[in-house]
Formats: structure tokens, sequence, C-alpha cells
């Protein structure tokens, strides 16, 4: 099916340039592009792991935007959806009449003509995502997928399958998912997140109650009970498709990741597994051996010292809840030491209370820099006025603002310790550099 729709046009295109090349998501379709022989060209803001693996296949990235990295052979320009509009790229691009698409786009060209589950929810998509994947790779399914992380096995983001199934990882941000055409729609949780775009919680129930609403007569809402907000959005949708409560599933298995939101997920994925014909004892096989996703509680190795060092990409208050929960059950009688890079100046400022209510389960908690990823700092908030925060609940927290300084401090922990590093940004650096080498 597949072939039908955006790979038939990209067999006809020689080059492509992508704005925002280093972005989880169209780093994916770089690599499908760059995979079919494609000339790849990108730009972004800094360099990173999913650069270099674009760099690898022989994709060339500019770092920086200037309308000079686009060059007259180009034919087509995909955007990530966090690039400024008033961009020099995207602007010239327009301009001179070169075909633009973003990359929610894209993901929905690729939806069109599959048989698409979108995995939605603003918290557990990837590792959700990366579950029904590996179900369905290993139940002979043979799916194409697009995910916000790196599927452990594969070691990629992105997996061309042969077969009419489309996975993929369905993001809310900008209302992103509703270029998407599901077939099948997880929906994990709706929660306070993006606000700098959606501003309250009504406007992110309202885009969800649009993307179930995409869902055909024939299709299925795997959605979670628990959670309030969507209950709320499915009372404003008529009741077209079938829907399952997946937090009724038992799951009969132990998983080798920890924590009660990663049970919630495998049964979230096991409940899409059977809808597409795996077996339960099948299925159950599978997702017992997941191990996880690129950082999403990762194991990184050992210190010098014999500290443990984990890394995980949580940038919400609940994520970061779940995430410590998860690892203060795993390692009951160690010192947990969390190193946390806030992400987005607003995220910070108008979520300030619920991160501050958040390091409960760990021993120290050190605080560096928000990384401003694609927003200019105000001013407003510094990493600072979180860590105060933090210190009238739990006296755990401290500021360290230089990551050399960081990574000589927890090079003096022992094999008690445990060391997770988290955030959305580039802090996973600094459990790479204290690793024995």
């Amino acid at each position: 099916m597949i072939k039908l729709n955006i790979l038939n046009m990209l067999n006809k295109i020689k080059k492509i340039h992508f704005i925002g090349i280093g972005g989880v998501g169209v780093s994916a379709i770089a690599r499908m592009a760059r995979l079919k022989g494609i000339k790849v060209t990108g730009s972004d803001i800094s360099t990173g792991k999913m650069i270099e693996r674009i760099k690898n296949i022989g994709g060339k990235v500019f770092i920086g935007h200037k309308k000079e990295n686009l060059s007259a052979d180009t034919n087509l320009v995909i955007y990530s959806p966090a690039i400024n509009e008033n961009n020099p790229e995207l602007t010239f691009a327009r301009k001179t009449n070169i075909p633009v698409y973003s990359y929610p786009e894209i993901l929905g060209l690729l939806s069109k003509d599959m048989y698409t589950i979108a995995v939605s929810g603003s918290h557990g998509k990837t590792t959700t995502t990366c579950m029904i994947a590996e179900l369905m790779i290993y139940g002979n399914l043979d799916p194409t997928v697009v995910v916000g992380g790196l599927l452990k096995k594969q070691q990629d983001n992105f997996v061309l399958g042969n077969s009419k199934y489309f996975v993929v990882e369905a993001c809310e941000y900008k209302e992103s998912f509703l270029n998407l055409n599901p077939k099948i729609l997880v929906i994990l949780n709706i929660d306070n997140d993006h606000l700098d775009y959606y501003g309250n919680i009504e406007n992110i129930k309202n885009a969800f109650i649009k993307l179930i609403n995409k869902v055909p007569k024939d299709g299925f809402v795997v959605y979670n009970s628990e959670d309030k907000n969507i209950v709320a959005a499915l009372k404003n949708c008529p009741e077209k498709c079938k829907r399952i409560d997946y937090a009724k599933e038992e799951l009969n298995i132990k998983l080798l990741i920890p924590g009660e939101h990663n049970i919630k997920n495998a049964k979230a994925a096991l409940v899409v597994a059977k809808l597409v014909g795996l077996k339960s004892d099948e299925a159950e096989k599978i997702l017992k051996k997941y191990a996880g996703s690129w950082r999403r509680f990762e194991y990184k190795g050992e210190s010098e010292k014999g500290a443990l060092i984990y890394d995980d990409y949580g940038h919400h208050p609940t994520e970061i809840k779940a995430t410590l929960s998860g690892t203060k059950e795993y390692f009951p009688d160690k010192n947990i030491i969390v190193v946390f890079q806030p992400h987005l100046y607003s995220r910070t400022r108008l979520l300030l209370d619920d991160f501050a209510e958040s390091f409960k389960n760990v021993d120290e908690a050190i605080i560096t820099d928000i990384y401003a990823a694609r927003e200019q700092d105000d001013h407003s908030i510094h990493a600072k006025d979180l860590t105060e925060a933090i210190n009238k609940i739990t006296n755990n927290a401290k500021y360290i603002k230089d990551f050399q300084e960081i990574e000589e401090y927890l090079k003096t922990k022992d094999a008690n310790t445990v060391i997770l590093t988290i955030g959305a940004g580039d802090i996973y650096k600094i459990g790479e550099n204290i690793l024995k080498k």
C-alpha cells in the first residue's frame, strides 16, 4: 500500500532538504529518503545523535539556518513543526516555488492509504509505539514504523515494511496528529502540555476530540478509562466506532522495564496486538522480551567507580514522577541522583509548581540550565527558580550550570548510586561522558 502514496512520490524526487533535521521525527523521514537513494540535505541549530546518523548514510547537514543551505537542485523541502514561519530557508523555498511539506503533512500522506495505528497521549507515546512495533515486527506482520525515539533492537526510528500496516507516534503539538488517518487510535492520557500553543487543558481536549472523530466506523479507539480527560473527550464524540478500555486488560507477564506507567503502556500494546490478529500467548511472549527504547529509562552503563547510569527523555512533571517512582521501585536500596535539564522556558514557567513536586523519590536532584530549543529566553524564568521551588518541598536540589562540573561531581559516586539524566535536550551527554572507558 505504501508504494501507492508517498514512496511513489519520492521515486520521482532526486533531492530533499529538511529544516530541523535533528528532530527525532523529521530525521526518520530523512533516513527513509536517504535509504531510497535520494540526496538529502538539512539544517538544525546544533548537532546531535540523529544528525550524526544522517551524515553516516551520506546526508549533508548544515548547523544554522540560512537560505544558502538550499541548493538550486532541491526538489522538495520538509520542515519540523517547531520551525518558525519566518525561517530563512522556509521563506526562500516558498519564494522560489520549491514544494514544501511539514513533517506532519508527510506523515499524513504515509497514513492516507495504509492501515494506520496511531499512538497518542501526552506521555508514553514513544514507549507504547515501540512496544506495538516490536509486537508486529516479531509477530511477522511487517509494519512500516515511524517513532519518536529509537527502536532498541533495530537502532532506528524508521522501519520500512511491506504490509498495509503503519505504526506511528501521533504528536499533539500544534495539532500535528490531525494530519493522520487512524484506523486504530490509542489514547494513553491527556494532560497539560504544550501550553505555549494550547493555553489550557480544554483546548488540548478539543484537539483530541477532533482526532477521535477522524476514526472511521470500522476502526477502533483504544483508551484509558482511568484518565478523566480522555473520558470527558469521548463523551463529546459520537460513538461511531468500537471503543476498547485497555485499563481493564490483564497483564500476565513481568516486564523488563520498571514502573506502573509501563504496565499500562503494555496493556494498550497488547490490545492493539489482538486487534491486528496476534494471539495473546504469542504477543505476551514477544512483549516479555521488550527491553525499552532509546532515552526511555535507558541503561547506559557504569561509571569508573561502579555507579549505574541511566538516561530518560522525560520533560513533563507527570513523566518525571512516573520515571522516578519506577526507579525507586527498581532500586529501593540505592542512592538515587537525578540530573534534570528543564526543556523550554514556557513549560518550566507554566508548570513550575508541578515540576517542584516531581523529585520526591530521589536523594539528590541536580538542576542545570533550561534547554531553550525553539524558544528565546524572555528572562521570566531560570533554572534557579525551579531549584528554589523544589527545595521548598523536598530540600534535595542544587543548581549547577556547568556540565563538566556536574560530571566531576558524579565521578565520585560509587556502586551504591544510580545516576539518572533526564530531559529532552542534550543532558544525556553527561552520562555518556562519565561511563567507564
